[in-house]
């Protein structure tokens, strides 16, 4: 394959990346890693270096736009910056060491698992019980709504800081931004409107991506050629999804689409780190 005909290829796939990533607000990280690996045949650290690196790309761009809107609790997304970052560069670490093949199967044991989250409805609930650490933190706020402002409070913090360590940790190793996992995190176990757990996990997962992509860096896992096509492509995608969504009256059956696609991509990538092929 010239080297012409590869790039075109990842900056096209990367572009659908993008899209479904945007469309669905998982990232686009769950689909460049099995084309790399699977289509392109690229060693899978080489492809998480590369979908580390799109993540941050996405991330500031989209996050800047949710912070300016007032709907990130930027103090909350800092203070659990802490967990995922240390969690981050763990799991980095761990992938160094850890033979593919075991990483394939984690990848898409992990991507089943976002499948199904990203078919959930999500509810908006706010609490109001205090939290003693949330209030000596300062972590409980407000975001607009409808012309209005909602008042929430933040619930288990220590639960969400603990969640908040495993996201990281399995973002260093299969190179997503785990955004699943940290909506978890905030929605379910700390009880924050989804609107802002949401837009907080997204301003959250580039600094998480970023702790990780240093690691990938050092060990020589983020080659230029690489990361270019994909990081354009992905932004592109983002962008036009974005677009798309705007004018989207349901985004159920972009859902259905988005899980359908990701599922058999996970059962490529399971099949194949059992087999040994990656």
């Amino acid at each position: 394959m010239s080297v012409i005909l590869f790039t075109v290829i990842i900056l096209i796939g990367s572009y659908f990346a993008g899209l479904l990533g945007s469309l669905t607000g998982l990232g686009g990280g769950v689909v460049i890693i099995p084309l790399l690996t699977l289509l392109l045949n690229v060693d899978i650290h080489y492809a998480i270096g590369a979908s580390l690196v799109s993540v941050i790309a996405t991330s500031s761009g989209s996050a800047a736009a949710y912070v300016k809107e007032g709907i990130t609790n930027m103090r909350l997304g800092m203070f659990l910056e802490i967990a995922t970052t240390a969690g981050a560069m763990v799991g980095a670490i761990l992938a160094t060491h850890i033979p593919t093949h075991y990483i394939a199967i984690l990848f898409g044991v992990i991507l089943t698992a976002s499948a199904i989250l990203s078919l959930r409805k999500k509810a908006e609930h706010i609490v109001t019980q205090k939290s003693y650490l949330a209030e000596k933190l300062k972590l409980n706020s407000s975001y607009p709504n409808g012309g209005g402002t909602v008042e929430y409070s933040v619930t288990n913090v220590a639960g969400g800081f603990f969640m908040m360590i495993f996201a990281g940790t399995i973002s260093g190793l299969i190179g997503i931004g785990s955004g699943a996992l940290k909506v978890i995190a905030m929605d379910t176990i700390m009880r924050i409107p989804f609107k802002v757990s949401t837009t907080t996990s997204n301003f959250m997962i580039g600094v998480t991506a970023s702790a990780s992509a240093v690691v990938y860096l050092q060990r020589g896992y983020i080659h230029p050629a690489l990361v270019m096509p994909v990081v354009i492509g992905v932004l592109i995608g983002a962008f036009t999804g974005s677009k798309i969504l705007v004018k989207t009256k349901s985004s159920g059956w972009l859902r259905w689409v988005f899980a359908i696609v990701v599922t058999f991509l996970a059962g490529q990538m399971i099949y194949n780190g059992i087999t040994g092929k990656i």
